[in-house]
């Protein structure tokens, strides 16, 4: 026998497991058993009848509940078991709320407490109504938007798509009264930061754990946020590798689509808006990492999310917009979506951790992937000594030669700013491009700055040198 989820051993009484009683009824139930030690082992209670009749009384007058509490024998060793069944309104002990999870008593504190007393209540966070935000301060924007995705999906009827935006939002339940719901301002108004801190996403590449690039903040509506940060990660923090099937060019991330899309909706659908930290994604040479604040329900572990599980979200009112935009299933299916993309895609499997604060979803890059994108980064004697546009092609790859040849003439009328340089290139104008096709002209003496003792300067711009002029001419 193990201690676990319903169950705990004392040796003796103490009014301080008071706690516990009141932790096993605000969770899922549980016994505690009183006479058996750490190790499970029977050692007796000598004054287990004189308890017998203190404990129920205990309980009733200061945790305001019944208990069962039973006497047993085992080889003429008495032990008492207390049997508490889960109360659906909260429970507190001397003023404090206590939860049972997994076998250990939890207090709850802060915006714990307040999901914890709303869920008692039939509340959840997101259902909470503001009194200061109005209709009018919704986006419209985002509500064509919605419209848009809604009508695409099917699963709103188009007599509610053609309703004024009143009768839409009563439609989809964000409304309480004359007050619009927590929910409705995070979906729909274009600045929810104004009311609730760190309702947006940050996004960053580190070339290190403590050495980061660039990053980008992602705000606004959560449909904002779901599109705009999907968009910017492929555009600007994954680098596709390339390859051709014949003259069809095919472009592999190394993070599926489908998983990508479906890990970013689950982090901003599902993520505790009562912390303030904002969902967080950490791109690196190797790895993504997508981290959200969040809370599991009652008892749940990363192993409950691995397997098939009915849809229990934190945010029901948030989640069902998502739904009726066609965004995502409430079927409780997302992690498995996740997997699956990854299988059929042939990356690896994905990481979930889950810290008791927020829950982390890590992309490994294949192998592969990593040796297609050496083999296309130009090397530091690339373009050194190259006669012709062909052997630029044979060196590095016909797709960096083209790039080369366009960046050497995209700067031979005039100095040019480095992000001009890779526009002109068709690239994004990233760290990581810089590194890969600005550095090694420069190495080669092809291209020069126009403030060579000032690199990082706001004002600096790049054009040919003598060398360079001669190797766009026979470019």
């Amino acid at each position: 026998m193990r201690e676990h989820q319903h169950l705990e051993w004392k040796e003796m009484w103490k009014d301080e497991f008071l706690r516990t009683i009141c932790g096993f009824a605000n969770a899922e139930g549980g016994s505690l058993h009183i006479g058996r030690n750490n190790k499970g082992i029977i050692v007796g209670l000598p004054d287990a009848s004189k308890l017998l009749e203190e404990i129920p009384n205990k309980v009733r007058d200061i945790l305001g509940i019944l208990v069962a509490v039973n006497l047993h024998h085992e080889k003429k060793l008495p032990w008492l078991e207390i049997v508490v069944d889960p109360y659906p309104n909260p429970i507190s002990y001397r003023g404090h709320y206590f939860q049972r999870s997994g076998s250990t008593i939890q207090e709850l504190k802060g915006a714990a407490l307040e999901c914890f007393l709303l869920r008692r209540h039939g509340r959840t966070w997101d259902s909470i109504p503001v009194p200061r935000v109005k209709l009018v301060h919704l986006a419209s924007s985002v509500l064509r938007r919605f419209r848009d995705l809604a009508r695409d999906s099917g699963r709103l009827d188009p007599a509610d798509l053609r309703a004024s935006q009143s009768a839409l939002i009563e439609k989809l339940q964000l409304t309480e009264g004359d007050y619009l719901k927590r929910a409705a301002v995070l979906l729909f108004h274009e600045d929810p930061e104004k009311y609730f801190i760190g309702a947006c996403v940050k996004v960053g590449f580190f070339r290190t754990e403590s050495d980061l690039a660039y990053h980008d903040m992602i705000q606004g509506s959560l449909f904002t946020q779901a599109k705009e940060t999907i968009e910017i990660i492929l555009a600007k923090y994954l680098k596709a590798a390339i390859t051709y099937q014949g003259i069809h060019r095919i472009e592999r991330y190394p993070v599926p689509r489908t998983a990508l899309r479906e890990a970013i909706l689950n982090a901003i659908v599902h993520r505790d808006y009562t912390n303030g930290a904002p969902i967080q994604i950490r791109v690196y040479e190797d790895r993504l990492r997508i981290w959200n604040p969040c809370v599991l329900p009652d008892g749940w572990t990363v192993k409950d999310l691995l397997r098939t599980h009915p849809s229990s979200p934190l945010n029901p009112c948030i989640a069902h917009v998502f739904f009726r935009s066609g965004e995502i299933e409430t079927w409780g299916r997302g992690v498995e979506k996740i997997f699956n993309a990854c299988k059929e895609a042939g990356t690896p499997k994905p990481l979930l951790e889950f810290d008791g604060t927020g829950l982390a979803i890590e992309f490994q890059f294949s192998s592969d992937y990593m040796e297609t994108m050496k083999s296309t980064l130009p090397p530091a004697n690339t373009v050194s000594g190259l006669e012709s546009k062909q052997q630029v092609g044979e060196q590095v790859g016909e797709q960096v030669g083209e790039q080369v040849a366009i960046i050497l003439k995209a700067c031979s009328a005039e100095p040019k700013a480095k992000a001009d340089l890779l526009k002109a290139a068709g690239l994004a104008s990233v760290y990581m491009n810089y590194q890969r096709h600005l550095i090694p002209l420069l190495k080669q003496g092809l291209i020069e700055r126009t403030l060579p003792d000032k690199p990082n300067s706001r004002l600096q711009k790049y054009r040919l040198t003598a060398k360079g002029r001669s190797m766009r001419t026979e470019v």
